[in-house]
C-alpha cells in the first residue's frame, strides 16, 4: 500500500472589509481557489490540484486558512493563490486576497508555525500600543485566555441520579 504525500499551505485572508472574515465559509473559499487555479493553469492545473485538495481548517476570526493538496501539485496551488480576488458568500462579493504564510508537510508543523506567527503578531500589537491603558487591556485579555476543563456529561448525570 502506497501512502500519498500531501502538502499543507497556511494562508491568511486579507481584506479591508471586516464583514469578509466573518462571512467566510470553507466551501466558498475552496470554490474561489479552484476558480483561480483554472484561470491561471487551465484544466490541467485544476485536475492536478483537485485530486486531494481540501480546506482543512478555517478560522473566520483571524482569517487563517489551512489548505491541503498533493505534494506533486502544491506549486500549482501556491502560484494560483495570489489570483484569488474576492470571496462570494450569501450572494455578496467581498474583495480580498490570500497571503501565503507557510508550506508544511504535516498539520502539526503548520500548527507550530501558527503558534509562532501569532506570538510575533502579538508582540507587534503590543509594541504599537499608544498608551499604557491599551497595553494593560491587551495583556489582561491575553492572561484571561486559558483552557478550562469542563465537567463531563456522564459525571453530571451520576451526581443528579444520586441526589434524587
Amino acid at each position: 500500500m502506497v501512502r500519498f504525500k500531501n502538502r499543507y499551505v497556511v494562508c491568511e485572508v486579507v481584506s479591508e472589509d471586516p464583514r469578509c472574515r466573518q462571512c467566510i465559509e470553507d466551501r466558498a473559499l475552496g470554490l474561489a481557489v479552484r476558480d483561480a487555479i483554472t484561470r491561471v493553469h487551465g484544466d490541467y492545473g485544476l485536475a492536478c490540484c483537485s485530486i486531494s485538495f481540501t480546506v482543512k481548517y478555517l478560522n473566520a476570526y483571524n482569517g487563517t486558512v489551512l489548505l491541503r493538496c498533493r505534494k506533486d501539485s502544491y506549486r500549482l496551488l501556491c502560484s494560483a493563490l495570489p489570483f484569488v480576488r474576492y470571496l462570494e458568500s450569501r450572494a455578496q462579493r467581498y474583495p480580498c486576497f490570500l497571503n501565503t504564510l507557510h508550506v508544511g508537510g504535516t498539520i502539526r508543523t503548520c500548527q507550530k508555525f501558527l503558534i509562532q506567527y501569532n506570538r510575533t503578531q502579538l508582540l507587534k500589537l503590543l509594541q504599537n500600543c499608544t498608551n499604557e491603558e491599551e497595553r494593560q487591556c491587551i495583556q489582561k485579555s491575553l492572561l484571561s485566555c486559558s483552557l478550562t476543563e469542563e465537567q463531563s456529561q456522564s459525571g453530571d448525570e451520576e451526581e443528579d441520579d444520586g441526589s434524587e
